[in-house]
């Protein structure tokens, strides 16, 4: 049977949405199990409803942070790119950084997959960076061509900004 907030996810246009979240804090843990879990339609869904309704670095998420890694990798690209951008909001600790950092590297390097999910990946690597300057030698290599050939001109200039800014 469906959830309040699983019919919500699927009926309700993202205002909606927002606002039950908002009127409901205690669907706010079934919205994190569900962006982490295989539930489709509703996992992706509230991956990106989490993303839209939290806070930077939010309290309700920071128990979570390890589990959202873990499960990144079993995600199709568009519910990844959500993970991440929670992810993207939170301070995360050394030990959990390196996991991200690898897991954001591996996505990067898969030129076949959606480029806004190779840009959110790319974009969390140079958020690492900034916290560990030394980072920036091993990610220039990853700026070579056959990684770019399958971007767009637009997201190119992005992760060229990206480097040339915070090398």
């Amino acid at each position: 049977m469906e959830t309040r907030l699983e019919h919500i996810l699927t009926h309700s246009y993202k205002a909606g949405m927002i606002d039950h979240l908002a009127t409901h804090n205690d669907d706010f843990g079934e919205a994190i199990q569900l962006a982490v879990a295989d539930k489709q339609p509703y996992s992706w869904r509230a991956a990106w409803l989490l993303w839209s309704c939290m806070e930077e670095n939010d309290p309700r998420i920071r128990p979570h942070i390890r589990t959202i890694i873990d499960a990144i990798p079993s995600k199709r690209d568009g519910h990844q790119r959500e993970l991440l951008k929670i992810l993207q909001q939170m301070d995360i600790s050394e030990k959990d950084e390196g996991c991200l950092f690898d897991l954001c590297v591996t996505m990067w390097e898969k030129i076949n997959s959606r480029p806004s999910v190779r840009w959110q990946a790319f974009n969390t690597i140079v958020g690492i960076a900034k916290k560990h300057p030394l980072l920036f030698n091993e990610i220039k290599c990853l700026t070579e061509d056959h990684y770019l050939d399958t971007l767009s001109p637009g997201i190119k200039n992005s992760i060229f900004r990206m480097i040339t800014e915070y090398s």
